[in-house]
């Protein structure tokens, strides 16, 4: 009888190589965001080196991992692993507004014809402004897509609204 192969652990920096790729971001674009070089993440994805707690901290950040989680069943040293935080900063302020805005946007829809268009036509233009100072702002590829999907998703509402708020014929 063959003995059970015990299957490969995967690596931290196989881990960071994966989950980078998986945003279908470079090395560069992934060290923009954490604020190393691009050598620096190379040698971790290859394994030449192991990440302080910050820079685990940071590429959890971005990856929208707590920290624990991204280190979990790879040979990370239990010495810094327990020097952890047990949360990172997962969103950016581009991702904030927008779930603000789709909570905003969700108010709307409950709350209907009770409010009137005057409220309806004042959120979504306050929000039109947010989303235009974002941009103003923002470099990140990503993020410029986020707020171009957004802006769509706020013209179809002011759309719905207006829809709804047209006078509805006799019976």
């Amino acid at each position: 009888m063959v003995p059970d192969k015990v299957a490969a652990q995967e690596t931290l920096g196989q881990r960071i190589g994966r989950l980078r790729a998986l945003l279908g971001w470079t090395q560069q674009e992934l060290a923009d965001r954490v604020a190393i070089s691009r050598v620096a993440v190379s040698h971790l994805e290859m394994g030449l080196s192991a990440p302080s707690e910050r820079t685990v901290t940071l590429l959890a950040g971005v990856f929208h991992l707590e920290p624990l989680d991204l280190i979990e069943g790879t040979a990370y040293p239990a010495a810094k692993a327990e020097r952890l935080p047990l949360v990172a900063a997962r969103y950016t302020e581009v991702e904030l507004h927008i779930a603000l805005m789709q909570r905003d946007l969700g108010w709307l829809a409950k709350i209907g014809e009770a409010t009137g268009t005057d409220v309806s036509d004042s959120v979504i233009q306050e929000w039109h402004a947010r989303l235009a100072a974002l941009r103003e702002w923002t470099l990140d590829p990503g993020e410029l897509r986020l707020l171009t999907e957004a802006q769509a998703t706020l013209t179809a509402a002011c759309g719905r609204v207006r829809h709804s708020a047209r006078p509805r014929g006799r019976a």
